[in-house]
């Protein structure tokens, strides 16, 4: 009998409903890996280790997916397939059809490797799903899964939880869309105690029976409506992150259809649903009371009292709404792990926030130059803008079809000059001319032009003629970096370069 699930059959295979723990009869399992990349490769080497017979296949054939296949051939597995044909059809594993096909989350759910999958009749798995299985190990601690996901903050919030649950005396890791493979972590001879797993929707569409301590959608908004057909289906696909939660399913109490999310979620009885809201929280919230982190959820007498946890100059040097909004999910999920209330504080304080994301740059006579290269969608900019009082903004990029009406006409009053930069501006372009049709809106380099590096170089010179004392030069696209840079990381290096050659100019 098939199951329809999330366009995925799930087979009642009593061998893969079986598959829940190390210890478990994975021998001989025929699997194929999509993708050789970080989780691809990961799960393979997995799989290998546990004594499936693997067949890894690959659309890209370059020196590096080489020298991985090139591993994984040596460790044991059936086989790798790369380059021109890889994904013409679903492979065979040792002359037989597979099992079980686990994917990297970057194969779209109507990639044909997947829906060759599906009309086999064979079970899709992400890496997730597979780390979740193996998780249990006979003469090791189990951690405790705490799972966030959202559009925007998700890196961030993932590093102050680990942070938090580390000061509450735990050992812990942030895995996941973060960076490193969970499947990494649950191999590491470090026994943790609890990994804050970062989820994309990418990865959650792929997931089934993953059932965490506490998990949480930090915000909701239209993003890779390319992949998922739909902001809908986005949608779905993110809620799925409050599925079989145990302990506490925390919602963002500014945006209700987080919350209601969670009261369509199929949770274990007796988990509670915990807010958290920028405003004086209510029973079963975290919030904000005169500049103090508060929490109403977390505490025996929560209908009179609250206990206060930090303040917001604790949340950065730029308190931004987003920021604070990002620290009380966190605050929600270590809380949700039994931390106490000083270990909230503890954490934003010693954690340190990756590059790229409101990363103050420089100062150049009065004008603060910011870098939220992270900030590759309208709802990023979002938080970032409305940090400061007057902006030169450069923006742009490739857009992913979302819109920017609402983004501009909310931040029209405090916009001096727009330089665009990226090669997929109309939308954007379009936004300007409706909502801030006063303010310059001046273009670096070429129109078209691929060049990111140059680019950026020509942004910076034309925000610096156009800067005055007290504005802020905030680099935060709105939009994806791939169309002139190899990553958002790429780009924002790009800009922290030549920012840091303008103040040598200056000097």
């Amino acid at each position: 009998m098939i199951h329809a699930d999330n366009d995925n059959p799930v087979l009642d295979d009593p061998r893969l409903a079986g598959l829940t723990s190390w210890d478990a009869d994975w021998s001989g399992l025929r699997v194929v890996v999509a993708g050789i990349g970080v989780s691809g490769f990961a799960a393979a080497d997995t799989l290998v280790e546990l004594g499936a017979r693997v067949v890894v296949v690959d659309g890209a054939d370059t020196p590096a997916t080489r020298a991985k296949a090139e591993t994984l051939r040596i460790v044991g597995a059936a086989d790798v397939h790369l380059g021109e044909g890889a994904y013409d059809a679903l492979p065979a594993v040792d002359g037989a059809r597979p099992e079980l096909v686990v994917t990297s989350p970057g194969f779209r759910p109507d990639h044909p490797l997947l829906r060759a999958a599906v009309a086999a009749g064979v079970q899709i798995w992400g890496d997730v799903e597979l780390a979740w299985r193996v998780r249990e190990r006979a003469g090791r601690r189990t951690a405790e899964w705490v799972c966030l996901t959202g559009t925007n903050g998700k890196t961030t919030t993932v590093g102050l939880t680990a942070a938090m649950l580390r000061a509450g005396g735990l050992r812990a890791a942030a895995v996941g869309n973060v960076g490193t493979p969970i499947l990494d972590a649950l191999r590491e001879p470090v026994e943790y105690d609890v990994l804050a797993v970062e989820l994309s929707s990418f990865q959650l569409h792929w997931t089934h029976s993953v059932s965490p301590l506490a998990s949480v959608v930090l915000n909701i908004a239209e993003d890779h409506v390319d992949w998922h057909g739909g902001y809908a289906n986005y949608a779905a696909d993110k809620s799925r992150v409050y599925e079989n939660t145990r302990v506490a399913c925390v919602y963002n109490a500014q945006q209700p259809e987080t919350l209601r999310m969670v009261e369509e979620a199929d949770v274990v009885e007796g988990c509670r649903a915990v807010g958290f809201t920028l405003d004086t929280p209510d029973v079963s919230m975290l919030g904000v009371v005169e500049d103090l982190l508060v929490d109403r959820a977390f505490l025996e007498d929560r209908r009179t009292a609250a206990l206060e946890l930090a303040s917001v100059a604790d949340t950065g040097p730029f308190p931004t709404r987003h920021g604070v909004a990002n620290a009380l999910a966190a605050a929600a999920l270590a809380r949700a792990a039994g931390v106490a209330p000083e270990a909230v504080r503890e954490g934003l304080l010693t954690h340190e926030p990756g590059p790229h994301r409101i990363q103050p740059v420089a100062t150049t006579h009065g004008v603060v130059w910011v870098n939220d290269s992270k900030a590759t969608n309208p709802h990023a900019a979002d938080a970032s803008l409305s940090a400061f009082e007057t902006v030169v903004w450069i923006a742009g990029g490739l857009s992913k079809g979302v819109r920017y009406d609402e983004l501009v006409a909310r931040h029209a009053g405090r916009l001096r000059t727009v330089v665009l930069i990226g090669t997929d501006n109309d939308a954007l372009l379009a936004a300007l001319a409706e909502h801030a049709p006063e303010v310059p809106v001046l273009h670096a380099g070429e129109p078209g032009s691929t060049a990111g590096d140059a680019v950026m170089a020509e942004a910076v010179r034309l925000a610096h003629e156009q800067a005055r004392r007290g504005d802020t030069v905030l680099m935060a696209p709105a939009a994806a970096s791939m169309d002139q840079f190899g990553s958002y990381a790429h780009r924002g290096d790009a800009f922290v370069r030549e920012v840091a050659e303008l103040v040598e100019r200056l000097s």
